[in-house]
């Protein structure tokens, strides 16, 4: 019986070890490491370029099929508007999007993308931002892997008591501008008040400052037609702003390259689509504006329009004679800037497709 017992024992033990060998010669399939990241925005969540942005992301999601998941962090919950970039370099969030305006010197060949340059419309401005980093690849990235750029439409002056008809009427005034912005303000008679859109609310509904040198968009996309009483179109001065999204350069380096290339195709088309964002809020922000009371918008005479481009020629002449003098290729930096707006301009689509389409994607869609 013992014996019986025994080789019974012996048997089992030979096809458990069998068994256990045979599958051991058959490798388990493992599901896939999940890349999880997270996405730093300044605006706020319901500002239509939040909404896209965090589209980006769950575009991002469906095409790796569920591989990276994004958590997204508007309104500068993560990190605030000047501190996004640095953010992304020392890992504090993976992805970011913000403006190079708000840390001038950061990117002193950059720069040169928001000085005026006859910008039509932020479709037109995103298109420029993007050629001239592929064209130049600045150093001044080299810390980050660069994702895409996007661009506001021309800035333009809003006050909230006093009307700005002439030049001198800006003399005195405080007006909330970054970068360049500030630059025209002051060159244009006014005081620079360096501060964020996600600033500017309060600073005018306070008196803390006379207004703000800004894209129109602003006026709905961060409800300032609440607080501003007036609004002087003065697009020959108007800068834009060059807006970045970029990537944690050793997060992007640990990517599979499947992985990178969703990213890239992703970001290509979402120029566009930033574009037709910014072309929209143009449009019915002034429209927005008009439906307050008392709200007036103030078309510059062309003779007086003369007379502050005058007054912000010299901003060029002095960036192409500084950058140069720190060894950078300013003057062709400006001369290909002239040149991909005109080529743009008569490429832009019409203000009534970007309205269609955001209306359809992105409005009707939130």
């Amino acid at each position: 019986m013992k014996l019986a017992v025994f080789a019974q024992m012996v048997v089992l033990v030979f096809i458990v070890v069998m068994v256990s060998g045979s599958c051991a010669s058959v490798k388990p399939v493992e599901s896939p490491e999940i890349i999880e990241l997270s996405y730093s925005n300044f605006f706020p969540a319901t500002h239509l370029n939040s909404v896209l942005a965090e589209k980006f992301c769950r575009e991002i999601e469906k095409r790796t099929n569920g591989k990276v998941r994004i958590t997204y962090y508007p309104g500068g919950s993560l990190t605030p508007a000047a501190g996004v970039y640095d953010g992304v370099v020392r890992g504090i969030s993976d992805i970011g999007m913000s403006c190079l305006a708000y840390t001038m010197g950061r990117f002193p060949a950059s720069e040169i993308v928001d000085l005026p340059h006859g910008y039509p419309n932020g479709w037109v401005a995103t298109k420029v931002a993007n050629d001239f980093y592929s064209k130049f690849k600045p150093k001044e990235f080299d810390d980050v892997q660069v994702l895409y750029f996007h661009a506001h439409g021309p800035g333009v002056l809003f006050t909230t008591k006093k009307p700005v008809r002439k030049l001198e009427d800006l003399k005195g005034l405080v007006i909330r501008s970054t970068g360049v912005g500030a630059k025209i303000m002051e060159a244009l008679g006014a005081k620079g008040y360096g501060a964020s859109q996600g600033e500017a609310y309060e600073l005018m509904s306070k008196g803390a400052i006379d207004g703000s040198f800004t894209p129109r968009e602003v006026l709905k996309g961060w409800r300032q037609a609440e607080v501003v009483k007036y609004v002087t179109l003065c697009y020959d001065v108007g800068n834009t702003t060059d807006m970045f999204v970029v990537i944690n350069k050793t997060k992007w380096g640990s990517f599979p390259d499947n992985v990178k290339k969703v990213f890239l195709d992703v970001s290509e088309e979402w120029v566009d689509k930033h574009g037709m964002v910014w072309n929209y809020y143009d449009k019915v922000a002034i429209e927005y504006f008009l439906g307050f009371p008392e709200r007036q918008l103030i078309e510059l005479p062309a003779e007086e329009m003369a007379k502050w481009v005058r007054a912000a020629q010299p901003l060029i002449d002095e960036y192409i004679q500084q950058k140069s003098a720190m060894g950078l290729p300013a003057r062709q930096y400006h001369e290909y800037l002239v040149e991909r707006v005109k080529y743009w301009s008569n490429k832009a689509p019409s203000d009534e497709l970007c309205v269609g389409w955001v209306e359809k994607e992105l409005v009707d869609n939130k």
